[in-house]
């Protein structure tokens, strides 16, 4: 069997990234790393949850490779009388094997649905569940209907409410059912010969990154990628345009004051810094406080109030500065139970003599008016905090830029730019999403670790926070160094 649901969906974003995946299955783009792993975890339990839905149902419960297994038992399945539920109902096709997330008898013959632990139905569902209806269709079932379930966007835990909801995708599907067979046989021919020619695009980001990009785009600083704010859909119409690096744009076109600011420090090769930066700074008040979090999020909510995928928050550092004296303060929570009241009075307590308090982007006040509505008797105290909130990143955005921004202000990208001697690279934890998922499996699943590595991974978590915030105070501090200079800086 040459295709499957994820080569077929991979091959129809792009035929290079279906060739890489078949022929270099080793290859370390493919190899999950531990946020993928969460997200296959996170699939798992939604599909799980679908099937408590569908009561009197049958699993194909086979190892993963026992194809001929799953379709044996798929077809001893369908022999019921009365007709039941299948779970992963297998069958192959034209060589396309597919296993099918929920295989519901109708009164016209059978229902498709295809799980996902989405908010919401997204186009890219559409070829996924059209690849099911046509190899099930040459296998002689009457499928007469196809739907998407997924989680509700609405839904907060512990409900009322439904978490999982269905939609009808049929007219949709059907619509797309005539690209199936020719697409099927081009990706055969593709997979059969050598490694196919394909331009970079929009397809290289949608409807997900690929993880083969960086073999196919340049590397080159003046990449029109490397535009500030430009996003996969601007760059794709740049590129479509003949507009391939920065330096291609028209300076004769209007483009904003950042773009020109980018520019600017590209073309004199510099950090460019504007008089403004002598009056933002002035807002900054000490004692002065420096906050970040870390959160959570499952697809299934685990505590009150949550949606699918909503973040809670599970840990915050502290730094503070008056003087030249700082101060921090680390917390994380510990166990299943929910942690956010406590968060929530240890971070007031701890930022209660501050005048104003640094954040680096608006996440964290958003958070903290999550915390406003689930703990209302804290909600005046974390309002005070929220009056003393001056976030960094639109001062950075408006007043400097150092070439080696790459047209990003995510505080890694500009953090060694701006701050040589600082990288998060000595740090066992570097991204924002692995420490989500560490998090995850120390509160949830705490049992599995060793006591050793849980304490180690703990000391991690609270050194990657501690970084954050040491981060914008050591930013604030060059931020200080180059106010009241010229745009030569």
């Amino acid at each position: 069997m040459t295709l499957s649901k994820s080569r077929f969906t991979a091959g129809w974003q792009c035929e290079k990234l279906l060739w890489w995946k078949v022929h270099e299955p080793e290859a370390v783009e493919l190899q999950p790393d531990l946020v993928l792993d969460d997200l296959f975890d996170q699939g798992r339990a939604v599909g799980e949850l679908a099937r408590t839905l569908f009561p009197g149902g049958i699993l194909i419960d086979l190892p993963y490779k026992d194809y001929q297994g799953k379709i044996a038992a798929t077809k001893k399945a369908l022999e019921a009388n009365p007709p039941v539920p299948i779970f992963e109902a297998s069958f192959e096709a034209g060589g396309v094997f597919c296993a099918v997330d929920v295989l519901l008898p109708n009164d016209t013959g059978w229902t498709v649905i295809e799980c996902k632990a989405t908010t919401k139905l997204k186009d890219e569902h559409f070829p996924d569940a059209a690849l099911q209806v046509w190899v099930l269709r040459q296998c002689g079932l009457a499928i007469t209907r196809a739907e998407l379930m997924h989680l509700n966007k609405e839904y907060r835990h512990p409900g009322p409410g439904d978490l999982l909801i269905r939609e009808d995708i049929t007219e949709e599907v059907e619509r797309f059912l005539p690209q199936v067979g020719p697409l099927v046989e081009h990706l055969k021919q593709v997979l059969a010969g050598p490694l196919p020619d394909k331009a970079i695009g929009l397809h290289c980001d949608e409807p997900r990154e690929c993880p083969f990009k960086d073999r196919c785009w340049p590397t080159d600083p003046d990449h029109i990628s490397n535009l500030y704010n430009v996003g996969p859909k601007r760059c794709a119409k740049y590129m479509e345009a003949g507009i391939h690096l920065i330096t291609d744009l028209d300076p004769k076109k209007k483009i904003g004051f950042i773009e020109q600011r980018q520019l600017k420090a590209m073309r004199e090769n510099r950090l460019v810094v504007e008089p403004t930066l002598t009056t933002e700074l002035e807002q900054l008040e000490q004692p002065l406080g420096y906050l970040d979090f870390e959160t959570v999020a499952r697809a299934i909510p685990p505590w009150d109030a949550l949606g699918p995928w909503g973040a809670a928050v599970a840990q915050f550092s502290y730094h503070e500065e008056s003087g030249d004296d700082h101060t921090h303060v680390g917390w994380l929570a510990e166990g299943p139970k929910d942690p956010r009241r406590e968060l929530a009075e240890r971070m007031l307590a701890a930022t209660a003599g501050a005048k104003k308090v640094v954040t680096y982007s608006a996440y964290e006040k958003s958070r903290i008016e999550d915390l406003q509505e689930l703990l209302p008797d804290l909600a005046e105290p974390l309002q005070e905090l929220l009056d003393k909130f001056v976030d960094l990143l639109p001062v950075v955005r408006n007043t400097v830029y150092h070439p080696d921004f790459r047209g990003s202000f995510s505080l890694k990208y500009i953090l060694t730019p701006m701050v040589p001697d600082l990288s998060y690279n000595d740090l066992v934890i570097v991204d924002g999403r692995v420490a989500s998922v560490k998090i995850a499996r120390l509160l949830f699943v705490a049992e599995k670790i060793p006591p050793a590595e849980r304490e180690r991974v703990r000391h991690d978590l609270l050194e990657y926070c501690k970084r954050d915030t040491w981060a914008t105070v050591r930013l604030v501090a060059r931020l200080r160094e180059l106010a009241g200079g010229s745009s030569k800086a």
